[in-house]
């Protein structure tokens, strides 16, 4: 998948430092290593059986294909924040970690999106809760307005641009180095909506 990146306090030039190189490489090999192909053949595998099962939008997809690239590397696939048990589920879990790198990978409603900026800090300041990783940068993976409207997203998904809209606001809040990666929209497909059944849509795999 081709992307675009946005550096916030100097991302990106830390996430090149030897520390963090490594690391830095794996996780962007494994999104530029997906292919259109790939894509349509993760999608259109869950409705294989049953068409009513395919999704609407690639988003699926997607985060299916990074958790089986990750954790091929050794990232830990939802971990968690906090060891204490009255934090845990979805709210305090980041869905990658390896060493000193946390991953979110935000394809939710963008009334969240504060909150999706706002774990990776958790996961790399020190905290009253005792923690269960300790990271030193963030990253965001969420989709452009390009990939929101050719992927067959929904309308309230937040997008890379609308992250960036935040960034200003908050920016005395998120302490941790960022970087948002946005996803561009495939070269050879995009994702239309058909009617499947009286309240079902179906996002079908339409070639450019």
């Amino acid at each position: 998948m081709n992307y675009t990146i946005h550096s916030f306090r100097h991302a990106e030039v830390i996430l090149n430092e030897p520390e963090f190189k490594g690391l830095f490489n794996e996780m962007i090999g494994s999104i530029s290593g997906i292919s259109d192909q790939d894509l349509i053949q993760k999608h259109q595998n869950y409705g294989a059986e049953n068409i009513e099962r395919t999704p609407k939008s690639l988003s699926k997809a997607i985060n299916e294909l990074l958790r089986e690239r990750f954790t091929e590397y050794g990232w830990r696939s939802e971990s968690s924040i906090f060891q204490n048990s009255d934090y845990t589920g979805d709210t305090w879990r980041l869905d990658f970690a390896k060493d000193t790198i946390s991953i979110e990978v935000a394809f939710n409603h963008s009334t969240v999106i504060a909150w999706n900026l706002l774990k990776p800090v958790l996961a790399s300041e020190l905290n009253h809760v005792e923690k269960a990783i300790q990271t030193k940068i963030g990253v965001l993976i969420t989709a452009t307005n390009a990939m929101k409207q050719s992927g067959g997203f929904d309308n309230a998904v937040g997008t890379y641009e609308k992250f960036l809209d935040y960034l200003p606001p908050l920016r005395n809040m998120l302490t941790t180095p960022l970087l948002i990666i946005g996803l561009e929209p495939p070269d050879s497909f995009h994702i239309v909506h058909e009617q499947y059944a009286q309240r079902k849509k179906i996002g079908k795999v339409i070639m450019n």
